[in-house]
């Protein structure tokens, strides 16, 4: 009997031991996959469960270290063997400026300028749709490997996916006279623009390998990545690249991030070199990347301007989209309904109709009549929905307005603008406070309750991630309205129009429209008639980019 039960227990362990391996066995779904580019060939993985292949930490140019630190990116040299790309790439050299962001990437390194790839092609499938991803975070932060940005999702839907890092802050941005004396084209700055261009032709070159075709580019971004978007689409370099514009929150126009003319960024980038107590860029060069990285954070600065460089970016945005200069290709664009809290605007002063006057009076010394008139402010309630929207107007939503608006009026082709309002659920962890950069950090301040939603909160919505994002408690609402999002980017990614799947009819705007069709994205999600078209004529006039 002893001698039964004790055979019984050594069973029973290796039921559960084997068990055990079996469940190990079950977490890893992949096997290796090889493609040739041009360059060589390259190792990712392919995932059985969901068939997508995946190549992460794919070099699209040469490490812009050594002599090359703040040179253009230059063509890659060709490799023998088999490049492992199974593993994100280092990210960028960047402060921990936002701390909500979660990076899965490498470690941080000037050598950066790596890209990823989903795919769902089988060994039949060619000229798939591609969407390609610019990151966002203020040209100072960020990277393609965050989970909110993965592909996996996107892909499933027959799109080819990519996402791409590019150089930030004082290693992407600076300008200088010695740097553009060096340039051929006696210029200097963009570089992380500049990548950006990199990987649009690499795409070009590439994309075939993996099921893409190199004629369908669609190319979208949020933040940082959507003004990334319009600059891209209005670049002489890369606007015959791509075949469709996405944009969340954000187009480099005036106020947001728009670009500083030469001269003026290489005198910026001059006093930089020269506080820190250097006479040459060739000094520069030669220190290690942390002297740079700690210049640079003893500067104080949030990083260096976009330039009028006459190269990458010959004109303002304005100038080029009212010349019909850009890519003429279809625009889809929109901004969420509170990018950033009222308090922005209010500086300290509460919500009362009194201090909202005054804060006005304050801020348009000669135009207060028509702000107040524009903005409602009988109660609380309209000052904090005013002061919102003025906050988020004069950070993001003007600018991105004016992008949509350039664009209708200065193409044939279709242009669709949305406005994101869901909600997001409570936080799963009470001490977990949400971040400017729309993820979560642990013990931060806890911003005030939401009257919209917040900057970058769609991201993981639109590219189908919310199971990636744990740190919320989605609801079933949430999935439907990610569902709608990501099947209307799907379907533009795919056609150039962001209808059918049964999906609430989405019409294109016109330039005449003076109550332009704008899709309410939201648990219901339908097309209404924008009616606060004067707050954005009324910013057009006031930061002098009406023509």
């Amino acid at each position: 009997m002893k001698s039964t039960l004790h055979l019984v227990g050594l069973f029973s362990l290796v039921l559960l031991f084997g068990f055990s391996i079996s469940l190990k066995a079950q977490s890893n779904n992949s096997f290796e996959v090889q493609t040739k580019i041009k360059n060589g060939m390259i190792a990712g993985s392919y995932d059985v469960k969901t068939s997508i292949q995946k190549y992460f930490g794919i070099p699209f140019a040469k490490p812009p270290i050594g002599e090359l630190r703040w040179k253009a990116p230059q063509a890659l040299d060709n490799w023998t063997g088999v490049k492992n790309t199974k593993k994100f790439g280092p990210r960028a050299v960047q402060a921990d400026v936002f701390g909500d962001m979660d990076f899965k990437s490498d470690g941080i390194s000037e050598d950066c300028l790596y890209l990823n790839v989903w795919t769902p092609a089988d060994r039949n499938t060619k000229d798939l749709p591609v969407l390609v991803y610019f990151y966002g975070g203020g040209f100072v932060a960020g990277d393609g490997s965050e989970p909110r940005y993965n592909g996996e999702a996107m892909a499933q839907k027959g799109i080819v996916v990519v996402t791409v890092n590019y150089r930030l802050a004082v290693f992407g941005f600076l300008a200088h006279p010695d740097l553009s004396a060096e340039a051929p084209y006696n210029a200097s700055g963009n570089y992380g623009l500049m990548d950006q261009h990199a990987s649009l032709e690499w795409v070009k070159e590439n994309i075939a390998a993996f099921g893409g075709d190199p004629d369908k580019v669609t190319i979208a971004g949020e933040s940082a990545g959507s003004i990334s978007v319009s600059y891209q689409m209005a670049s002489p370099l890369s606007k015959d690249l791509i075949a469709g514009a996405i944009g969340e929150s954000g187009a480099g126009i005036n106020p947001t991030l728009a670009p500083t003319p030469l001269a003026e960024a290489e005198q910026i980038g001059k006093e930089f070199v020269t506080k820190a107590g250097y006479t040459s860029i060739e000094e520069m060069r030669a220190l290690p990347t942390k002297d740079i990285y700690e210049i640079y954070n003893e500067s104080k600065r949030f990083g260096f301007p976009v330039v009028l460089d006459g190269y990458f970016l010959p004109k303002t945005l304005p100038e080029i989209f009212e010349a019909k200069e850009q890519a003429m290709v279809p625009l889809l664009a929109g901004w969420n309904s509170a990018e950033i809290p009222g308090m922005a605007f209010m500086q300290g002063q509460p919500y009362t109709p009194e201090a909202f006057i005054a804060k006005v009076k304050e801020t348009y010394p000669n135009d207060y009549d028509e702000v107040l008139s524009l903005h409602p402010h009988a109660d609380a309630k309209e000052v904090e929905r005013s002061a919102t929207n003025l906050a988020a107007d004069r950070f993001i939503a003007y600018s991105t307005w004016k992008w949509l608006d350039l664009h209708a009026k200065n193409s044939d082709q279709p242009v669709y603008r949305y406005l994101y309002s869901k909600l997001r659920p409570p936080l799963k962890d009470a001490n977990l406070s949400t971040g400017l950069a729309g993820g979560t950090v642990e013990g931060g301040p806890k911003m005030p309750e939401a009257i919209g939603a917040p900057h970058a909160c769609e991201i993981e919505y639109a590219m189908g991630n919310l199971p990636l994002v744990d740190a919320f408690a989605w609801t079933a609402d949430d999935y439907t309205v990610s569902k709608t999002f990501m099947n209307y980017f799907a379907n533009f990614i795919k056609t150039g129009n962001p209808n059918g799947d049964g999906q609430p009819e989405w019409e294109a705007m016109k330039g005449s429209d003076s109550e332009p069709p704008v899709m309410g994205i939201n648990t219901e999600s339908k097309l209404v008639k924008a009616t606060d078209d004067a707050r954005y004529n009324f910013h057009d006039k006031s930061y002098g980019n009406k023509k």
